[in-house]
């Protein structure tokens, strides 16, 4: 435990971030298994617009700094294939 004050707020800080992070990559997931969902019941409206808002939810994460820019395109190229394969 850090007795310096400045490095408990610092502590507290970095905690209440990796709390919001992990809740936004959660976030993430969900939105990514929509599209996977709405693919599987080859269902083209619902996919397309499960895919539109994970591409937001990436976008978002990657600005934020929570994901790597290859990380993104990689996932995005992905999701589109299978949207793409309706």
């Amino acid at each position: 435990m850090a007795n310096i004050k400045q490095q408990i707020k610092r502590n507290k800080t970095n905690e209440k971030k990796r709390l919001a992070n992990a809740s936004f990559k959660s976030s993430v997931k969900t939105a990514m298994k929509a599209v996977d969902a709405a693919v599987a019941t080859k269902d083209k409206e619902k996919s397309v617009a499960a895919l539109a808002f994970a591409f937001k939810k990436l976008d978002k994460g990657q600005a934020k700094g929570i994901y790597h820019k290859n990380f993104v395109a990689r996932r995005k190229s992905t999701l589109a294939l299978a949207v793409n394969s309706l």
